[in-house]
């Protein structure tokens, strides 16, 4: 099925684009969700008239995220402290929604905590890496240490064997 997208969409195309999608996937999930309609003779037309305000719209949401971006980068390196077992491990993780609101105390810009990706889950002491997805064509990397505030004991609960026994 031939489709004007109407919003970005991920791994498609960009708002204005005509492309060809399943069926399916069109009445199901693009349609219902506003991101398309469909590329009748009408629309192409609507679509051509409109294409100059679509584009400047879109050059003027990237250059938006091209300065968040600078602005995100400028940051360097997100530094958390935790409390951490023996071993390293964090007692809870550092989750993206505690990232994004980070990234807002520190640059003023919000960041969807969907926006965020990480090569593995922030549960340990040490360094990592993240990426955040302003658009579909600007990303802004950036770093975040974990540090322990607190080192606790980690003890090995077992039973007493008189409780086991009754």
């Amino acid at each position: 099925m031939e489709v004007i997208l109407r919003k970005d969409v991920q791994n498609i195309g960009e708002a204005g684009d005509i492309v060809n999608v399943k069926d399916g996937y069109a009445r199901n999930y693009l349609l219902p969700q506003n991101f398309a309609e469909i590329a009748t003779k009408g629309a192409k037309e609507n679509r051509e008239k409109n294409l100059a305000r679509i584009k400047a719209k879109q050059e003027k949401l990237h250059a938006e995220a091209l300065e968040s971006a600078k602005k995100i980068e400028a940051i360097g390196v997100l530094e958390f402290s935790a409390k951490a077992g023996e071993s390293g491990k964090l007692f809870g993780a550092i989750t993206t929604k505690k990232l994004a609101e980070e990234i807002k105390v520190k640059s003023g810009i919000e960041v969807d905590r969907k926006s965020i990706s990480l090569d593995s889950p922030i549960n340990k002491l040490g360094s990592y890496n993240m990426v955040i997805k302003l658009t579909s064509k600007v990303k802004a990397a950036l770093g975040v240490n974990v540090t322990a505030s607190e080192v606790l004991k980690e003890e090995i609960s077992e039973e007493p064997e008189e409780a086991a026994e009754q």
